[in-house]
């Protein structure tokens, strides 16, 4: 039954996906739109119904809205707006310049099972240099092998477009990683009015990561317990080492963007990340629409998207299936709102964690609403560490609607996820002020998991609607 709800609520949002992009050759009568979309999609009589049900009920509402362009108005956001431009023609039509077209294939791409990294970045950098023009950094159909690549600004283009319709293949190969001590697939780096889009799909090839995760495997150990004696005064280089080996493997990232402002992302396709699938750090002004992130639900840290050290970020209509959690809010973010998610299977929508490693930590003003989680471990949370410093202020969760959810709500400033004992530390002063929970479901409660109360300096609201 949960599988069912999920691919029916997964159908529905892929159905919508697609009838918006049929948008701009059919109009006039837009009820009668609704049946011929459905019908020219050949979505069958389970489809048709659906498809005669959601038009019902929207009839009332397009009646008061007849003379209105947009039947399917998109959510307000307090953070960047969107750039409208839902396919290439609309770059074209523009005002201003055209766009400076550049085609990954002109450049020796090939999409016949090669390595096709060089071309991608001589094709970047023709992109990027497009002075005084838009440039369109264009991905055409077909499948596209990339070793991890770096697309670098800033760029002398006034904006630049990557057009991703192919697919995107990562090396399987761990090694790739370990040998070169690298983190990411492909980022995007100090480049202002990017805009990422296209339909394409990023394929990170995650599993043998999976698979050699000691989350996953048991017998996997390769702490230094193993090769030195665990006398207690070892006991702090061996949290040192676990800290580090998280930061430098536990958070490899598919499609990384770092230091980007007047940033867009939006339409794609991101599955089978080694670890992380998107992330945002020290990033400014930053829209992420309509993506479908996908890995199995037993995938460890497979984050879904991942935001740190950002300003105004807006997250929206997203449907989100991983391992981890399907959005966490780290540190140095503030000003981020989530709206309009479907997550599931996952670890619910987190702030945090924060205060790692005895860190100084700060999240605010955070606004998570109109979500769906199903048969998640986790709700909405927040987790901090023992021993961490800081501040989580002005975080508000409602109208969220949960369904086979574990535990709906947790708020745990004693977090540990470790294999080295946590009690060994102080517990976390990260202070957490002024949060308001709104559920939509009667059998929400309140998780604290050993919270230390002295330290604790929040008004929390919990309103049941």
């Amino acid at each position: 039954m949960q599988e069912f709800r999920f691919q029916n609520y997964a159908h529905r949002m892929l159905h919508k996906k697609t009838m918006d992009a049929l948008a701009p050759s059919l109009h006039r009568n837009r009820l009668a739109d609704l049946f011929s979309r459905a019908l020219l999609l050949h979505m069958g009589p389970e489809r048709l119904l659906l498809a005669s049900i959601v038009a019902m009920s929207i009839f009332p509402y397009m009646l008061h809205r007849a003379d209105s362009e947009e039947v399917f108005p998109e959510p307000e956001a307090d953070g960047p707006a969107a750039e409208s431009s839902d396919d290439l023609d609309e770059l074209w039509l523009s005002p201003g310049p055209p766009p400076r077209v550049v085609d990954v294939d002109d450049y020796g791409a090939r999409a016949a099972g090669g390595d096709d990294t060089e071309a991608f970045v001589a094709a970047w950098r023709e992109a990027c240099n497009a002075t005084d023009y838009p440039a369109l950094f264009l991905v055409p159909e077909g499948t596209y092998h990339l070793m991890p690549v770096s697309f670098h600004g800033p760029c002398r283009a006034i904006s630049i477009t990557a057009m991703i319709r192919g697919t995107l293949e990562a090396p399987s190969n761990r090694s790739v990683w370990l040998d070169h001590n690298l983190q990411e697939w492909i980022t995007f780096e100090g480049i202002d009015r990017l805009h990422v889009q296209g339909g394409g799909t990023l394929n990170g090839n995650g599993q043998q990561w999976w698979i050699n995760s000691c989350k996953v495997n048991k017998s996997i150990d390769a702490s230094p317990a193993r090769r030195y004696p665990l006398d207690p005064g070892f006991l702090h280089l061996m949290y040192v080492w676990a800290m580090t080996l998280r930061v430098s493997v536990g958070d490899l990232q598919a499609l990384y963007f770092r230091r980007c402002t007047h940033l867009v992302v939006e339409d794609l396709d991101v599955r089978d990340s080694m670890q992380m699938h998107v992330a945002i750090a020290y990033s400014w002004n930053v829209l992420v629409s309509k993506l479908f992130i996908t890995a199995p639900g037993w995938s460890p840290n497979t984050d879904g998207i991942h935001v740190s050290n950002s300003k105004e970020v807006s997250i929206s209509e997203c449907i989100i299936s991983t391992g981890d959690d399907c959005i966490s809010i780290v540190t140095g973010s503030m000003f981020v709102r989530v709206t309009g998610i479907f997550c599931g299977p996952g670890h619910g929508i987190s702030i945090g964690s924060l205060g790692a490693n005895n860190s100084w930590a700060h999240v605010s003003d955070v606004l998570v609403e109109k979500a769906t989680l199903l048969g998640t471990t986790n709700g909405v949370r927040i987790k901090t560490w023992q021993g961490g410093h800081g501040y989580a202020e002005r975080i508000t969760f409602q109208d969220i609607s949960m369904h086979n959810v574990t535990n709906p709500v947790i708020i745990n400033q004693n977090y540990c996820d470790s294999k080295i004992p946590c009690h060994e530390q102080m517990l976390c002063r990260i202070q957490l002020l002024a949060y308001v929970i709104y559920a939509t479901e009667t059998y929400v409660e309140l998780v604290l998991q050993k919270w230390p109360s002295i330290l604790f300096a929040a008004k929390l609201f919990v309103v049941m609607v």
